[in-house]
């Protein structure tokens, strides 16, 4: 297996041909696939062929790759709705943890992805503050 994919992935394993796919497109990064347990017809799931558990630990070549597949497949589905959906961790509903991006038609209220969004709000001081803590970790990290 490649070097950074793992034996024990079920991803990777996709990616190598080991487990079979309902393949869509493939580019040198990625795999596109549609997803066996669908919230809506066309529900795919786009995969970096790098393994890793969440988004920030991906190189950004094959990042680069993602956004461009999720607008193909968006567009052939042909669908006015949709949701791109990429979750980091099991307490953010990771449930298989090689990073992978969905794209999920919503074709009516019921079919597709449903979302309950608390809002806060916190008030601009606090946001400022907020703001200052990101943007100084942004500059250490440069």
């Amino acid at each position: 297996m490649a070097e950074h994919l793992k034996d024990d992935c079920l991803f990777c394993r996709m990616i190598i041909g080991a487990v079979p796919t309902l393949k869509l497109l493939e580019t040198q990064y990625s795999l596109v696939f549609l997803d066996i347990g669908p919230l809506a017809e066309g529900h795919t799931l786009i995969i970096p062929k790098y393994h890793s558990n969440t988004m920030d630990e991906v190189p950004d070549e094959y990042l680069a790759d993602i956004l461009p597949l999720a607008k193909k497949v968006a567009l052939a589905l042909g669908t006015k709705d949709y949701n791109i959906l990429q979750n980091n961790g099991a307490i953010a509903h990771q449930h298989v943890f090689h990073v992978h991006f969905h794209v999920i038609p919503k074709p009516n209220k019921t079919e597709g992805l449903g979302i309950a969004w608390s809002r806060n709000e916190p008030g601009l001081e606090a946001l400022k503050a907020v703001q200052e803590k990101i943007l100084a970790r942004i500059q250490a990290a440069v």
